[in-house]
């Protein structure tokens, strides 16, 4: 099997070209390739599908093999294959992921995709569709018990649940053990990814994430998105901010005419390459 590792600002994935066929349980193959000491090493696996209501379809699926309806970073470097790759000549893109149809805009340099604008759509806030249990409406500075200490989060879903916290330092965040716990609390039904804030100015935001399903990470593009709702609505930020992360920034616009989240950030690849499927599945389940 063919692949190509590309990230977002850090946040790497495996990607496949499955626009004329599709591998056979990709939810374990995402496991497979996702193990960083035997396997590919990546946060996850992405497919990118032939697809007849938008330009191209892609499959998230985290580094454990669950499912993911939309990822930010892994979304822009989609663009970037089927472009670099020859599968397209557009520089606007609609591609379907999780069922819902995002717009890319593409910048172009020396033939090669820079970096990817995005609209991300409008953020849901009712509790019900992020899912998060709460009453009421939008839960903005929400108290929450986590590990015998109460914390203050603001629920937001970019087309995936996430749980922002605004804190002094995340500097020095022992988010291997709080982030489980955030992940796995019993107020959110599909389990959460959860960002973890501290401001630097009005228009620039710091934040590392937790994810669901693969741990932390260097970057989350719809966590960046998250993170720039959540910081409007507590009146830290302004509506154009940029989100630093571990891997790099991203420019995060939330508009106020279409109410619509805008990313933009770049996208890079690392290495293609090929692998035995069966050689892969003894090597990682070796113990």
């Amino acid at each position: 099997m063919k692949f190509t590792k590309m990230h977002g600002i850090g946040n790497d994935y495996v990607y496949m070209d499955c626009t004329k066929e599709a591998p056979e349980n990709p939810e374990e193959l995402a496991r497979l390739v996702s193990d960083r000491h035997k396997g590919i090493g990546a946060d996850g696996l992405i497919l990118i599908k032939a697809c007849e209501e938008a330009d191209f379809e892609m499959a998230m699926y985290n580094a454990d093999g669950s499912y993911g309806k939309m990822c930010g970073n892994g979304i822009r470097c989609v663009a970037k294959y089927v472009y670099d790759n020859g599968l397209t000549d557009k520089k606007e893109l609609n591609i379907l992921s999780g069922g819902a149809l995002k717009h890319l805009k593409l910048t172009v340099k020396d033939g090669k995709v820079e970096k990817v604008r995005v609209n991300m759509g409008e953020p849901i806030l009712e509790p019900g569709r992020i899912p998060v249990i709460g009453e009421g409406g939008a839960l903005v500075g929400e108290p929450i018990v986590v590990d015998n200490q109460v914390y203050e989060m603001t629920c937001v879903s970019m087309g995936n649940p996430h749980a922002v916290i605004f804190l002094d330092d995340v500097d020095h965040l022992k988010i291997e053990e709080i982030g489980p716990s955030f992940e796995n609390h019993e107020r959110f039904p599909d389990r959460v990814n959860t960002e973890f804030v501290s401001r630097i100015d009005r228009k620039h935001l710091k934040m590392r994430v937790w994810e669901r399903g693969s741990g932390e990470t260097m970057a989350c593009g719809t966590g960046a998105c998250a993170v720039a709702v959540a910081a409007v609505l507590n009146g830290l930020a302004e509506r154009d901010v940029i989100v630093h992360l571990l891997g790099g920034a991203l420019e995060i616009s939330w508009n106020e005419e279409d109410n619509c989240v805008y990313m933009t950030g770049p996208a890079a690849t690392a290495y293609t390459g090929e692998f035995d499927p069966e050689e892969l599945k003894a090597s990682v389940n070796q113990k």
